[in-house]
């Protein structure tokens, strides 16, 4: 059953976000089909729309990839949110386009060319603990505000 677990952890922590997303009364659309990286669309109280790509890291990852975030083809996009979530460190974390682009590390080389990395978290070796990093900070909420009143191509 482990595996069915692991392998169903991503969908269930899009529902779990949306979840929360719902709650605090955001207007959501949620497409059937996750084509092109758009886990929901968010209706603003201007009648505006943005999309929303949410990503989860699972608590059963290796210490220290608590919030490793890896393989993320990404160019920039217009009315566009990511929404990461690490269980281990219990955060949500909500990034623009150009915000992601400016902290992710893009590979260059290989396989895996032009596909972009965000590591937010540091680790405590002595006390087996991680955290967020210290400039991952202003990107850590505690509600979706940030969606819903703020300018995602600014």
């Amino acid at each position: 059953m482990k595996y069915r677990h692991s392998a169903g952890f991503g969908k269930r922590i899009e529902f779990y976000i949306i979840g929360l997303m719902l709650k605090e009364g955001l207007d959501l659309y949620i497409p059937l089909v996750d084509d092109n990286a758009i886990d929901a669309v968010v209706r603003k109280e201007d009648g505006s729309f943005v999309e929303v790509q949410i990503k989860a890291r699972s608590k059963n990852v290796l210490f220290g990839d608590g919030a490793l975030f890896a393989a993320i083809p990404h160019e920039y996009r217009k009315n566009y949110w990511f929404v990461f979530y690490s269980e281990r460190i219990n955060s949500i974390i909500i990034m623009s386009p150009r915000e992601f682009i400016k902290e992710a590390v893009q590979n260059k080389t290989g396989k895996n060319k032009g596909v972009r990395s965000i590591w937010f978290n540091g680790k405590n070796t002595k006390e087996q603990k991680e955290f967020v990093k210290k400039q991952f900070l202003k990107y850590v909420v505690t509600d979706f505000s940030r969606i819903l009143n703020d300018d995602p191509d600014k």
